[in-house]
Parts: C-alpha cells; structure tokens; sequence
C-alpha cells in the first residue's frame, strides 16, 4: 500500500488544514475522502474514513485526507457546512496538483458525504461521487441532480439518520446512481466496514484513468 505523508494545505495567510496525502509515482485517479461531522467528534482518523482510504489507495490511487478547519491540527472554526465546502475545495486544488490531469473523485461519510456532494455536484473536475451513510433526515440531497459522474451512495439498513425508505426513494430519483445497502450495518458501520470497502472498491471500477504515458 502507498504510505501517507503529512502535508498541509494552505487557504490563505490565515487559516491552513492538516491533511494526509499518498501518491504514487504514476497516479492515474485522485481521491479526496471528507470525515463526519465536526462538532460530534468527526476527523480523518474515523474508522470509515480510513477504510475509504485504505481501499483507495491499496487500488494504487491518490488519496487525500484532511481535518476540516477548526479540527486537530487544522486552523478555524467549525462554519456550519459553508466554510467546509471550502476546505474541501480547497483539498481538491491539491490533490489536482499532484495528480496532474489524472481524473478527481471525491468521497464523503455523514457530514462529509452531504460536503462531497455539494461541491462535487458543482465542480466540473469532478468524475466520480462516493457519499457513504448520508444523514438523509438531517441535509438536502437533491443537489446530486446536477452530476452524472459515477456516483456511489451506500447506508446500513440500520441506520437511523438515513432510513431504509427514504434512502430507497432518492435514490430511485437518480438512475446512475449505485446504491448500496449494507445489511444490519448502523450509520457508523459497525463491524461492516469489510463490506463497506467492497462496495467503494466496485464503485473504483467505474472512475475514469489517466492514458499511461508512452
């Protein structure tokens, strides 16, 4: 598996955000994964965050990590989803620097899976959507209208702030959309991130590569 590196990423003179990135030597997708929500907890070393990761870049992806503002080491304060959809901007720059042309995907769990679809649905580097446990009776989905990009939207069955039936209905909304269900799994997929990682390792198969170099 390609190691992580600490890096930092700058958004301003004033405010920076811890983040991890692994790069391989050839990277031919970059992945950017956003934690749960801030105020009850949230950061990259979430166990989903990690497997998402883990799966990621064992695929020999990019992957970039981070704490939004106002978490562990990084900078600011908690700016109620408006200010985190900078910071995820903000990690997407990043990693397109890296990556080169290679395509950006972008990846989300809770919190961070309604910060993912905000701005992947709106960035137009954006070829691929992973929204994990989207907290359906606490944000607004709808905005996943705006993308056709390879998306993913998996929840447990016995998740309380993504019911069966509602997840069933806005997912139905969206015919490229995969949802994945994951049986018995609560919203913090207890004991179900094995199957968890199998369900972004399928969505991987559908992100577009960079062209090998000649």
């Amino acid at each position: 598996m390609i190691p992580e590196q600490p890096v930092t990423l700058a958004l301003g003179d004033d405010l920076s955000l811890e983040a991890r990135l692994a790069l391989p030597d050839s990277p031919n997708v970059g992945i950017v994964i956003c934690h749960p929500h801030p105020l009850y907890g949230g950061d990259m070393d979430n166990p989903v965050v990690v497997r998402v990761q883990e799966v990621c870049a064992g695929l020999g992806f990019a992957t970039l990590r981070f704490n939004f503002r106002g978490v562990g080491g990084s900078g600011g304060a908690h700016a109620r989803g408006v200010g985190e959809q900078e910071d995820a901007t903000a990690a997407l720059d990043a990693l397109a620097k890296e990556v080169g042309g290679a395509p950006l995907a972008i990846a989300g769990y809770s919190f961070g899976a309604w910060i993912a679809a905000l701005v992947g649905c709106r960035d137009a580097r954006i070829a691929g959507l992973a929204l994990i446990g989207p907290p359906l009776s606490m944000y607004d989905f709808g905005c996943v209208e705006g993308t056709r990009a390879p998306t993913l939207m998996v929840a447990g069955t016995k998740d309380p702030y993504c019911p069966p039936d509602d997840f069933a209905r806005l997912t139905a909304r969206f015919p490229w959309v995969t949802a994945t269900t994951i049986e018995d799994a609560d919203h913090f997929f207890f004991g179900k991130l094995f199957p968890l990682g199998q369900a972004v390792a399928k969505w991987t198969q559908r992100l577009p590569r960079a062209r090998a170099a000649r």
